[in-house]
């Protein structure tokens, strides 16, 4: 049976209505964002702060699923095989931008993403154990030049912790070995146990430091965190530089505009809820928030930075 060209026009918009009407529902369920980092670690706890607060503002229940792996990228990654219906985010950082040029990846960071916003950024810092003979930064590099036997952690090849001990190394002719890890827990326990010389991670350190065990010479960042006044910046320490790594959450490409923009506006005030700000506070952290458009101009501007880096230091896996 063929419709009149009346009766076509009303069938469409009703169907279109009730699209709209199905859509505007929307979120009717649990929302998944996905840690690009292991549980327990100072991004998982800012995350599920985060979580928790905008979800209020969602009117549904938001979970965090730990996904670690890859230098913090298993989680964008697995956004590849997501609907993009708004209900699964992830967790990303630079190296989501910085990991194409060291390894092959299965994603292209302009085409397979939908940025919801920047959030936060982690900041650094190199510690050792409290009973080291090393007090400060130039000590520390010092008996390393001497020695050659030194060895440091950080939370993975390529990442920014990485490349800062890297650019040290070149610029004071150290030769030190890297270890690598998959998580900041086994990272800090290895230097507590004695395993390795230093640690150069994001500040899931500072509990440790507040406790007394660990010594901490120097932070990455352009100014000196609040929570540890008394420890200098890279800068202070004589050197040019400066590195914090912003992070934010992305979906898959596809999610409807509308949906972008909720959760973009739920997650947004979610960085005033007190507890989201009191967990920041903990790790050291403020609220560095950049909306849609601005994150994704954000990440893309980044290409070439993270690929001169990864050129430079010799970060390619072969």
């Amino acid at each position: 049976m063929s419709l009149t060209r009346r009766q076509f026009a009303a069938f469409t918009a009703g169907t279109t209505l009730l699209a709209g009407r199905a859509h505007a529902q929307y979120p009717d369920k649990t929302i998944t964002v996905l840690c690009a980092f292991p549980a327990g670690a100072g991004a998982d706890a800012s995350l599920r702060a985060l979580a928790q607060a905008a979800g209020k503002h969602l009117g549904q229940s938001i979970v965090v699923d730990n996904r670690p792996g890859v230098a913090g990228t298993l989680a964008a990654t697995t956004l590849l095989n997501a609907r993009p219906d708004g209900y699964t985010l992830a967790q990303v950082t630079n190296t989501l931008v910085r990991q194409p040029f060291i390894a092959r990846t299965p994603y292209d960071i302009a085409k397979d993403f939908s940025y919801v916003l920047g959030v936060t950024a982690f900041e650094f810092g190199l510690v050792v154990r409290a009973d080291a003979p090393w007090k400060t930064l130039a000590d520390f590099l010092a008996h390393a030049k001497a020695s050659g036997n030194v060895t440091y952690g950080t939370s993975g090849i390529g990442t920014a912790q990485h490349q800062v001990m890297e650019q040290l190394a070149e610029l004071r002719g150290i030769r030190w070995t890297h270890v690598p890890y998959k998580g900041t827990a086994p990272l800090l326990n290895d230097l507590q146990g004695g395993h390795l010389t230093a640690v150069s991670d994001t500040t899931g350190w500072g509990p440790f430091v507040d406790a007394g065990k660990f010594r901490a010479l120097a932070v990455y960042g352009p100014q000196r965190l609040k929570r540890w006044p008394t420890v200098p910046t890279l800068k202070e320490s004589g050197f040019d530089l400066a590195e914090a790594v912003p992070w934010g959450l992305v979906a898959p490409a596809g999610v409807p505009a509308d949906a972008t923009r909720k959760l973009h506006d739920a997650f947004r005030k979610g960085l005033e809820d007190p507890q989201f700000l009191a967990t920041l506070n903990t790790l050291g952290q403020e609220v560095r928030y950049m909306n849609s458009d601005g994150y994704r101009k954000y990440m893309l501007d980044r290409i070439p930075v993270e690929r001169a880096v990864v050129d430079r230091y010799n970060l390619k896996i072969q």
